[in-house]
């Protein structure tokens, strides 16, 4: 019931939009459409932590283009010195991400720029079967999260429950943190990886630890900022996640295929198979570890 109270009060709050005109007149009836907004303010407080943390990720968008002006690491400028291994066993499919501005996971937020959103879809182009409600009815659900190299873990968030799979698209936060559950990890010299959105309860990791490429760190679930559960991982330049600038990714030992009706998944265009140059991956291709015993 809270829920959908919150939810009502979300949708309530653009009633404040027909307040606009009164701005140019002048008209008590348009000063009562402005106190609509306050209804936003549920919103707000319900979860204020991930609203912090998204005026965080706004502040990022603004600081980091002015820290490095025309210098943000891209696949020109900046050479990694670590080959990445795909954190995960078996073909998955890459839902969101590339080096360039059309594929990309999110562009405008520099941390994330060079992001992958991963998840497993069947022949038939369907990430789930059964209810799509459950998450434990996606095939990537509870799937076995590896290190993608050798590193040292600087960072854990282990306490977000998973998110309710809303549908089409729509992202229902149920923690306090937007990653949800997370690994942060040292990989060298202002190298680290993110991976996010973990199962509750999966990190088999400590800060402090020493991981190794290959090694089961965690699992994937559906936690923070998650339309349905999926691996977000990418490379960032420091500790924090806000205001960090992104890395491109080069992978190492890749196996890369077309993704059989990954237009009924996601109708968004994708590019051809030679965008694999420099090792990198982009949306709508399914990709593998090729020295995997999986495979």
């Amino acid at each position: 019931m809270m829920k959908q109270w919150i939810n009502w009060c979300g949708k309530l709050k653009f009633l404040g939009l027909l307040g606009l005109p009164g701005l140019f007149f002048d008209d008590k009836i348009f000063d009562i459409f402005w106190l609509f907004w306050l209804f936003g303010l549920v919103e707000i407080f319900n979860n204020l932590p991930v609203f912090v943390q998204s005026i965080k990720q706004f502040g990022g968008m603004l600081i980091i283009p002015l820290r490095y002006r025309s210098r943000l690491p891209n696949s020109n400028n900046y050479v990694s010195p670590i080959k990445y291994s795909l954190p995960f066993s078996g073909d998955w499919m890459v839902v969101n991400g590339g080096i360039e501005k059309a594929f990309s996971h999110s562009w405008s937020v520099p941390t994330q720029r060079y992001a992958y959103d991963f998840l497993i879809l069947d022949e038939n182009g369907k990430s789930f079967q059964g209810d799509h409600q459950n998450v434990s009815n996606y095939y990537c659900y509870s799937k076995p999260i590896l290190a993608p190299a050798d590193g040292n873990v600087v960072e854990i968030g282990n306490d977000s429950p998973d998110s309710r799979v809303a549908g089409n698209g729509q992202i229902d936060c149920a923690g306090r943190d937007i990653r949800g559950n997370y690994l942060l990890i040292c990989h060298a010299k202002a190298e680290y990886s993110l991976l996010a959105h973990l199962q509750p309860g999966s990190i088999g990791v400590k800060v402090g630890d020493t991981v190794k490429r290959g090694q089961i760190i965690a699992y994937c679930g559906n936690s923070g900022n998650s339309s349905e559960p999926h691996l977000h991982f990418h490379l960032q330049n420091g500790i924090s996640s806000f205001y960090s600038a992104g890395l491109p990714i080069e992978f190492a030992q890749l196996s890369v295929k077309p993704t059989p009706n990954y237009s009924v998944y996601d109708s968004r265009p994708v590019p051809a198979l030679t965008y694999q140059s420099k090792n990198h991956i982009a949306r709508g291709q399914t990709v593998a570890n090729r020295n995997d015993p999986a495979q």
